[in-house]
């Protein structure tokens, strides 16, 4: 508004003694060259500024005289020069600013649905940045996370594609919890609602195109307060992208390489006074680095978001996907039996989601429904339709200083109908769960140095009636850059629609699983911020946990059984070191001792990465290293894998709007399995452009 005030006195042509001069530049990173937007410019002495527009542009109308002209944004520093105006000309005046290079205080929302610094939230999240997902060349959003938090591991199979059924990888395991093809105890959700197949229970990975996601956040432990029974190891909460910049924007990348492989991504958004729409198309397709193991992805998604005032904000979101994949087999199997692309999975999974946000100073909250629901056709002659929806409605308010009560109600209900001759009775017939819950959380700071935090929760499931879900946690900040958590939490899973009546492997007398979370974190900076470390122990006593175990007597010869008890513990550390703008060091390494080995859970897992950026030209490496990785266990022996990878990627800016890149991965040539029988490729590389207008 400043901006059209300041440049329709100017064309009106007002009296050179009111404006005699204009003052106009262009606002950029020093680094990357990229316009700045509502960046500050403050005038001194006594006159109004204005701000950067979406292309980093500015415009002001001044008398004569001299003036001191500052230009001022979150995460830089600030920058100012002082100007005299005498004459009629134009002025010129461009800004190059810096980034600053300590750590600015990350934000939550995954926590408690309100955004909270993250060092006063006594719960383990990890952030990945929009900034490591815009550098990755992944097209899906799981091989990025798995290789940016210490304590999770998420299986592969090929060079693209997950699957699904036998063969698929894609299993999730956080602190050797999940990862197996009976259990799916870490719930992966959608701008904080739950995703997974209403019969199997399991997530869809091939459906997580990482275009569409501007940030993640992990929760590391129970999250079942918030989200319910089926976050009972963890949460992994995939927030969107939206149109946030004025006008209209396009955007996309096109990326080849090895196995026949090619990926192509665009985007196009408009927003203008409060209203946004973001479309965008992503198509994936590889030959695959063994016989019969192709892979075919395209998925479409529309997003649209409108500011109705100050305070309340609305969105709309839909997406479709649908995707193709071939097993190759176990290659400790008769592999003739694959040959031809005979085994396959076709899937086209689609979603809504609808919400209404108010925020307010003392108040933050919303109301948010969506729907999930697919088609699964499989080489067997098995064919399913399914669905998940569901409703939540939350509230935060800040009744006096320091304060935060949340409080919430949610209803979902999942299921769907699936067409088998292996399921007896149950063939074609429409099975459902129905699940509400109703919670309560209360965080209280003190002194601005110690933050308290409880929730509890009561959960109803159709099946297993009540439960009491209680969480306890305590943030102190001992100095400006010293933060002290701890946390203590119950996590369920109850038992998916499969386990408990599809199959002959069914047993509709499981329990649900439990387990109780212990932790401890340490958050240090020092010098001024530029090293951050973290450092956690924690300890997991489960019960309950479902597993596909040999039946006796037969038949069935295996069955679903609740396995009782298990215990993990163990530690987690991570150092970034930001010693300027252009460079950036980082690591981490995560033990874990299971009483009881299980499957995708690596005992070692060492983590590291470096980030050069030099005007145009970026280089970025990432070595990782996974030590006794279980990969089979059977009642005759147990089977592991100990590997180290290195991935790198090289970009240069040719414009400011066009980037080329190159990157590699497997640089070692390592031979190695994620999943038992299915070995990943060697060394693979891939060439791609990004474009913006």
């Amino acid at each position: 508004m400043k901006y059209f005030l300041s440049f329709t006195l100017l064309i009106c042509g007002l009296s050179p003694s009111v404006f005699s001069q204009v003052v106009k530049g262009k606002i950029s990173d020093a680094l990357t060259g990229s316009p700045l937007a509502d960046v500050a410019v403050v005038l001194s002495p006594g006159k109004e500024g204005t701000h950067s527009r979406a292309d980093g542009s500015y415009l002001l109308g001044l008398p004569a005289g001299n003036y001191y002209l500052e230009v001022k944004h979150l995460g830089y520093y600030p920058e100012s020069r002082r100007i005299t105006l005498n004459g009629n000309d134009t002025l010129v005046v461009d800004f190059l600013l810096k980034a600053k290079v300590f750590e600015q205080e990350q934000v939550v929302i995954t926590a408690n649905k309100t955004e909270r610094e993250r060092a006063s939230v006594p719960m383990n999240i990890t952030i990945i940045s929009p900034e490591i997902i815009t550098e990755s060349h992944e097209s899906n959003i799981l091989p990025i996370i798995s290789g940016e938090v210490p304590g999770l591991f998420i299986t592969e199979r090929g060079i693209a594609g997950f699957g699904l059924a036998g063969g698929s990888a894609g299993k999730i395991s956080i602190r050797g919890v999940g990862g197996s093809d009976a259990s799916f105890p870490v719930l992966l959700l959608i701008d904080g609602q739950p995703q997974f197949m209403g019969l199997m229970g399991h997530s869809i990975p091939d459906s997580y195109v990482s275009s569409d996601i501007e940030k993640v956040e992990v929760v590391k432990g129970p999250a079942s307060v918030l989200y319910g029974a089926n976050a009972m190891g963890g949460a992994i909460n995939l927030i969107t992208r939206k149109q946030q910049e004025e006008g209209f924007h396009l955007n996309g990348t096109l990326t080849g390489g090895s196995y026949g492989t090619v990926k192509g991504h665009g985007a196009a958004g408009f927003s203008k006074k409060g209203v946004g729409i973001l479309a965008s198309y992503q198509h994936d397709q590889t030959d695959g680095h063994r016989p019969a193991s192709g892979f075919r992805l395209d998925n479409g998604n529309l997003r649209l978001n409108l500011a109705v005032s100050k305070t309340i904000s609305a969105d709309a979101t839909f997406n479709r996907s649908s995707f193709k994949g071939y097993d190759p087999g176990s290659i400790y199997g008769s592999l003739s039996d694959y040959a031809n692309n005979s085994h396959w999975v076709d899937i086209i999974r689609s979603n809504g989601y609808l919400s209404l946000s108010n925020r307010s100073g003392i108040a933050e909250g919303g109301v948010k429904a969506y729907a999930s629901w697919g088609d699964h056709s499989l080489y067997d002659g098995w064919t399913s339709k399914d669905e998940n929806r569901g409703i939540s409605i939350f509230q935060s308010v800040r009744l006096f200083r320091g304060s935060l009560i949340s409080t919430g109600f949610d209803w979902k209900k999942y299921g769907g109908t699936g067409n088998s001759a292996s399921l007896g009775n149950k063939n074609g017939q429409y099975l459902s769960v129905k699940e509400q819950g109703v919670y309560l959380m209360a965080d209280q700071t003190l002194l601005q140095k110690l933050s308290l935090n409880a929730g509890i929760r009561w959960d109803h499931h159709s099946g297993f009636g009540d439960t009491w879900i209680p969480q306890f946690g305590v943030a102190y900040k001992m100095e400006k850059n010293t933060s002290l958590k701890m946390s203590v939490s119950k996590g369920i899973r109850n038992p998916s629609i499969r386990e408990l009546y599809l199959f002959p492997s069914a047993n509709s007398d499981l329990k649900p699983e439990r387990m109780w979370n212990h932790e401890l974190t340490w958050l240090q900076g020092f010098a001024g911020n530029k090293v951050t470390t973290e450092l956690t122990a924690y300890l997991i006593k489960g019960e309950n946990l479902i597993l596909l175990v040999p039946n006796q007597p037969a038949p069935p010869p295996m069955k679903n059984q609740n396995s009782g008890q298990f215990n993990h513990k163990g530690l987690e550390v991570s150092v970034k070191y930001v010693p300027s703008e252009s460079f950036t060091l980082k690591g981490s390494y995560s033990y874990l001792h299971m009483d009881v080995p299980k499957v995708s859970a690596p005992v070692h897992q060492l983590m590291a990465g470096a980030h050069y950026r030099l005007k145009k030209l970026s280089v970025a490496l990432h070595l990782r290293h996974y030590g006794k990785l279980y990969t089979r266990i059977t009642s005759q022996n147990i089977t592991t894998q100990n590997f180290t990878l290195l991935d790198g990627k090289v970009s240069y800016g040719v414009t400011r709007r066009l980037k080329v890149f190159l990157s590699g991965e497997n640089l070692l040539g390592q031979d190695y399995q994620m999943q038992y029988g299915y070995p990943m490729p060697g060394a693979t590389f891939f060439a791609g452009l990004n474009f913006k207008l």
